[in-house]
């Protein structure tokens, strides 16, 4: 009887810890809710900063690709506008009294081609006519016809000394606009000098860098 006694006062006792121990779990659990709640927002708001800042600093270091098209295409149409999308400025200069230059000779030659031609058609319409004063007499017709035709020739030389100077005009927008894009920077070099090979041969040592200073460039040892 005692034990049956001592047996049914421990299963009453279960009876009554155990919805008290599951109060408790469940009273535990609502209060650490709220906790891991705010500590999954902060990780979010965290992971989300460091994501956008992620964004800016790419944002901040991108540098947009110089084009070699639009060079070519604003010097074709307006010289010297290649070189200032270059920066370039000096050049623009150069560029004008080029094309300035040829455009001048091209005006000198046509006018002295025109002046002889006129002169030789007005000479041989008026052969017989005796009030013709020449205005060029000291010339022979062959002279006059030599005259025109080497100022013709230079007429075409300066057209195409004109048409030349535009187009370096383009190749050269477009050539240095190619050229921005390739790293010269000291991250890329050679030395040569002397070296003691195994520390008992003096030779000379080729030192090839493809790294930034930073690193130590591997040597390769010459004999």
């Amino acid at each position: 009887m005692k034990n049956r006694s001592g047996y049914l006062v421990c299963f009453l006792l279960c009876l009554f810890i155990l919805p008290a121990i599951n109060s408790y779990a469940q009273k535990d659990t609502t209060v650490n809710k709220p906790v891991r709640d705010s500590l999954l927002r902060r990780n979010a708001v965290a992971e989300k900063d460091t994501a956008q800042s992620a964004v800016d600093t790419l944002l901040a270091n991108y540098k947009p690709l110089h084009s070699p098209r639009k060079a070519a295409f604003y010097s074709a149409v307006l010289p010297g506008l290649g070189q200032i999308y270059n920066r370039d400025y000096w050049k623009v200069p150069l560029v004008y009294a080029a094309l300035g230059v040829s455009t001048g000779v091209f005006i000198w030659n046509m006018d002295k081609y025109k002046e002889f031609r006129d002169a030789y058609r007005i000479r041989v319409a008026n052969q017989n006519n005796p009030e013709y004063k020449d205005k060029y007499p000291l010339y022979t017709d062959g002279d006059l016809r030599y005259l025109r035709d080497a100022y013709r020739q230079y007429v075409d030389y300066s057209v195409l000394v004109f048409v030349a100077a535009y187009a370096l005009n383009i190749v050269d927008a477009t050539v240095f606009a190619h050229l921005r894009q390739f790293d010269i920077s000291n991250d890329l070099s050679m030395r040569i000098g002397p070296r003691l090979i195994n520390n008992r041969t003096l030779g000379i040592g080729v030192n090839i860098s493809l790294s930034p200073r930073k690193n130590k460039p591997q040597g390769l040892a010459i004999r």
